[in-house]
């Protein structure tokens, strides 16, 4: 029965704590790739798993490095990451450089972004991993403090990092954003170091999900006028949108 192998599946993962789509057409032989497919959708929108490419990583798993706070944000407003993902995905082209920060937009960023020959830099530890599975994308890890709710690094350091490197986009996820207060963050050594991506970067576009609108974190690290593209879902506000035209940002 369709719970019982999805029950099974998650078990598994709790086990191994990760499983490619491969292993499992090992354990269910008789069961398509498709339906695995989507019992793994089932179970990362009840919160039990997380969707890499690939396969599946165990919530515990993750849990392990990560503590609660990033897997619980993994798993609410998944439809409007992907679709956000995919856009910025769209934009990225050969022999790329960028730079992505490690929320769980950017996880989703992440996983769609096609593999081809581009150097990504990026401080999320997830970020990374889901990358370094594609055998064209460099990765470049930046160092410094694990921030565990966020699963990322930031460093006072990563100044003189960001000296010795060059790319050409910093494409960003933003935890909250009002007019008033811009782009911000809770964390302020991890706004410090978007700041430093933000005026490096040719180009800086933001992914923001319209759950973030009308919230406030304590660390800006953007305004409008920093920003060139805003990639966002359907359900954005149109006047908002309009706000962001007049400033000639691009939205998609």
């Amino acid at each position: 029965m369709k719970r019982d192998r999805i029950e099974e599946i998650a078990e598994l993962l709790d086990k191994r704590g990760r499983l490619t789509l491969e292993q499992l057409d090992d354990f269910f032989p008789n069961v398509s790739q498709m339906t695995l497919r989507r019992d793994l959708f089932q179970l990362e929108q009840q919160g039990r798993i997380i969707r890499v490419r690939g396969g599946a990583m165990s919530v515990k798993e993750v849990q392990k490095v990560s503590g609660e706070p990033y897997v619980k944000k993994t798993a609410i407003h998944t439809d409007e990451k992907i679709k956000i993902a995919q856009k910025a995905a769209s934009l990225i082209g050969e022999n790329s450089s960028l730079f992505m920060d490690g929320g769980t937009t950017a996880l989703s960023f992440a996983k769609e972004l096609p593999d081809i020959n581009i150097h990504v830099f990026t401080n999320g530890l997830a970020v990374a991993i889901e990358l370094a599975q594609k055998k064209n994308i460099d990765v470049t890890m930046l160092g410094g403090q694990v921030l565990k709710e966020n699963l990322s690094t930031a460093s006072p350091v990563a100044k003189a990092y960001f000296e010795t490197t060059n790319f050409e986009l910093a494409i960003i996820s933003a935890s909250a954003f009002t007019l008033e207060n811009g782009f911000s963050c809770g964390s302020m050594v991890e706004a410090d170091l978007l700041k430093m991506a933000r005026k490096k970067a040719k180009s800086m576009y933001m992914m923001l999900d319209s759950s973030k609108i009308g919230k406030i974190m304590p660390y800006s690290f953007a305004r409008l006028e920093d920003i060139d593209v805003l990639i966002t879902d359907d359900n954005f506000p149109a006047e908002l949108k309009e706000k962001f035209r007049e400033k000639d940002i691009v939205v998609m």
